[in-house]
């Protein structure tokens, strides 16, 4: 469906090779590989200039969101179908929107403001999002990704990521799956997407093999431990930081941005 609306919690386990296999193992005739076998996700990240979005969400805050440009496989052309997804979570609740375009279609309303010809509530949010939050591609995430759902309850869903690379240069979908690998080779990240509550089963399982939750983004782990990253906040603000002392004051330095953007006439 080229729109979507999802509402679900979701869980994360980071596994080993053999807890990989003998989580497998246990859950088969209860999991389900999907049609897609393994496959490609591509993604870019949109922040604003200062990584507000993803710095916010790092502070775990009771909401947030965040908006990407998502294709399954690097698009072959500008008229290969892409996703627009704007995600929030609220209060452990994941609400996603998501409407399918033209790779082209979806470049020249995010990188160049050019409003596509479709128009429903998803765009409408999205539109708003863009009005009040202006942002900019600022990270290329790819995996590769094996799902799973469940047999007896298909609204059960697993996911399993490897490979995950990211970059900060040639920020467009077709510009290919490849960037700096985010996590060791040994470990794959589990998702755990549930409409409510965790089967007995599962959660059996997940203990027996010690397996236990872990708090982790993609986006966020990339931006952590890249100070390229958030070391351009103090370059955005550096205008305005003061040489009293050694210390940066980013919280002060952005009120003071804001309040001299606010003065300036229009």
């Amino acid at each position: 469906m080229s729109e979507t609306v999802f509402k679900r919690y979701e869980k994360k386990y980071l596994l080993t090779s053999e807890q990989e296999r003998e989580f497998l193992r246990r859950t088969e005739g209860k999991m389900q590989l999907d049609q897609y076998g393994l496959h490609t996700i591509c993604n870019i990240y949109f922040d604003t200039p200062d990584f507000d979005l993803i710095r916010n969400s790092i502070e775990k805050p009771i909401y947030k969101e965040k908006l990407r440009l998502r294709s399954y496989g690097v698009p072959e052309s500008e008229d290969s179908k892409v996703f627009v997804e704007l995600k929030k979570k609220f209060k452990g609740v994941v609400y996603k929107r998501r409407v399918g375009l033209k790779l082209k279609e979806a470049e020249a309303y995010l990188y160049d403001g050019i409003h596509p010809k479709k128009d429903n509530q998803i765009m409408r949010e999205i539109d708003w999002f863009l009005k009040t939050t202006p942002v900019v591609p600022q990270v290329y995430l790819a995996y590769d990704r094996r799902a799973y759902f469940g047999v007896e309850d298909e609204s059960i869903r697993l996911t399993l990521d490897k490979n995950i690379r990211c970059r900060r240069k040639k920020l467009r979908l077709g510009e290919g799956a490849v960037g700096e690998q985010l996590l060791d080779e040994d470990l794959t990240l589990m998702e755990i997407k549930l409409p409510e509550y965790m089967p007995m089963w599962m959660a059996n399982i997940l203990s027996e093999l010690r397996i236990a939750p872990v708090s982790i983004s993609k986006y966020g782990t990339y931006y952590s431990e890249n100070p390229d990253l958030y070391m351009s906040i103090i370059e955005n603000h550096m205008p305005l930081l003061s040489n009293s002392g050694p210390v940066v004051d980013l919280k002060s330095a952005r009120l003071r941005k804001k309040a001299s953007k606010d003065k300036t006439p229009r």
